[in-house]
């Protein structure tokens, strides 16, 4: 029995050779990578201005560098470091994405069943007391036994190649899966990133509003005094207590923006906002990175993992279009069974118990006649269904790039908006300095010195966002670049994603 199997299958797998040459619908070919050496109309400068302040470095930007798998590291933060890989081995959604990929390998997995014959065995028994005048009248009523066991094949040819694009649609589909997980393993890492810069800006903006109200209300203790001796009157006072207060009442708003962020940060990390550790980071704990790698405009189809993710849609949209195809035409089944047949279980194998047979109602080749158009309705919808994926997959290449170029020119221009605020700060300081002066030997009046004081403080906390938006759009362009992902060893990703993401880079 077994041989016999053996030479059937041999026999199906050498007939589906022959007849499987070609398989029905188009083939998918990649959209050739746009042209052109720059993302912006101008050439990139060389490298931003520089400021001679915390984050105020100059940074050059390498066009065609490669980026960092773990581009984080750049930033020297061991506790940002920290954080990331907490968030990439705790962030629900990560495990959720890995889920789905798994999911999707073993659905191709399964796809790829139909290629191979199909067994299925059965055995049974029936014991039945029948009447003897179905014999002939007056014969006795008797009881019988008959027991069957069989084993039933079938096959169905892919001639057109129907089975094969539907595991292209589903290879595709795992593609796809994979690319989404890459792009949470980005925006993750970005978000907490991002989420640590604005608690570190935060941090600096509170402190430099303590300093502030510490500094007015030394300045309101000294009108008191000077008002004890007639040089000043109640006025005076009541304004710079107006004015410690308007301060005083900037400082619960930040510090909501701080309990925010770093509650943000604690689900980020896969914690309950109770659980989470108080993040004791200023922006002088980061370092801002001098050398920007900057893909080619060539290879970031390449890199980004949102691009590459609607590319395998566009791959599954290919794919629908043969199946559509493919149900059009004629379907080649093989169908067979043999087994035993006998009265006693004891004769159920033995080669005068045997039966078959070849073929029957469940095979043939069968063919669609008239569906009243379905069939070819449905193509139609797989070749819109195809359009309408190559327009989005369009959409999302220029979107890209449009991050990318935005991306570039903030880098330049806010490094031009910190050189400026700090030399605002410089000014707003020297000037309150001398109003001071001014305002203790009576030669300016009390709003003068007000107007100083205000224009201080506005500077001070411009100056440390203008400080945090230089650490943003750097974690920004690392992410519109695609992350580095194909240089990255670590994640704890599923086993097979490193070599899945490599092998899939530059689709064929």
């Amino acid at each position: 029995m077994m041989c016999r199997t053996a030479a059937v299958c041999t026999s199906l797998a050498t007939t589906t050779l022959v007849l499987s040459a070609c398989a029905v619908g188009p083939n998918y070919h990649p959209a050739p990578p746009p042209t052109g050496d720059r993302y912006t109309p101008e050439p990139l400068p060389e490298q931003t201005v520089s400021t001679q302040t915390t984050g105020g470095e100059a940074q050059h930007f390498q066009l065609g560098r490669d980026l960092p798998g773990e581009w984080w590291t750049l930033f020297s933060s061991a506790k940002l470091d920290e954080l990331i890989k907490q968030a990439l081995a705790s962030y629900p959604n990560i495990a959720a994405q890995q889920a789905a990929l798994r999911e999707a390998q073993d659905n191709m997995r399964a796809g790829q069943g139909p290629f191979f014959p199909q067994f299925n065995g059965s055995a049974w028994g029936q014991r039945s007391q029948q009447s003897g005048a179905e014999v002939f009248p007056g014969f006795p009523n008797f009881i019988s036994n008959i027991f069957y066991t069989t084993v039933s094949v079938s096959y169905t040819f892919d001639i057109f190649g129907k089975q094969r694009r539907t595991v292209e649609n589903l290879r595709a589909a795992a593609v796809q899966q994979n690319f989404e997980l890459e792009a949470s393993y980005l925006t993750l890492a970005s978000n907490v990133a991002s989420t640590v810069i604005q608690i570190a800006s935060t941090r600096d903006q509170i402190a430099a509003t303590n300093e502030i109200i510490s500094v007015e209300g030394k300045q309101l203790d000294n009108i008191k005094q000077r008002a004890q001796l007639g040089s000043l009157t109640r006025s005076d006072i009541l304004q710079q207590q107006s004015n410690l207060d308007a301060v005083r009442a900037t400082l619960p708003p930040l510090q909501q923006q701080l309990a925010a962020a770093e509650h943000s940060l604690a689900v980020l990390t896969g914690h309950f906002p109770r659980d989470l550790a108080t993040v004791e980071l200023s922006l002088s704990d980061l370092r801002l990175p001098q050398e920007l790698p900057v893909s080619l405009p060539s290879a970031l189809v390449a890199q980004r993992p949102d691009i590459r993710a609607q590319a395998a849609v566009v791959h599954q949209a290919s794919a629908n279009i043969g199946v559509a195809t493919a149900n059009m035409l004629p379907q080649l089944t093989l169908t067979g069974s043999f087994g035993g047949a006998t009265t006693e279980i004891g004769t159920l194998l033995n080669s005068a118990s045997g039966i078959w047979t070849l073929g029957g109602p469940q095979g043939g080749l069968t063919a669609p006649l008239f569906e009243g158009g379905t069939l070819r309705a449905k193509r139609r919808a797989a070749v819109d269904a195809y359009d309408q994926s190559v327009a989005q997959y369009r959409l999302t290449v220029l979107q890209a790039f449009q991050n990318v170029a935005d991306t570039l020119t903030a880098l330049d221009n806010d490094a031009q908006a910190l050189a400026a605020q700090h030399d605002a700060l410089l000014s707003a300081r020297a000037s309150l300095d001398l109003v001071q002066r001014q305002y203790d030997l009576g030669a300016v009046n009390y709003v003068s010195l007000l107007t100083a004081e205000q224009t201080y403080q506005q500077a001070q906390l411009a100056y440390v966002r203008a400080v945090a938006s230089r650490f943003t759009d750097t974690v920004t362009l690392f992410q519109a670049l695609g992350g580095g992902w194909w240089n990255r060893h670590d994640a704890g990703a599923v086993p097979s994603l490193a070599s899945d993401a490599q092998t899939t880079r530059n689709p064929s």
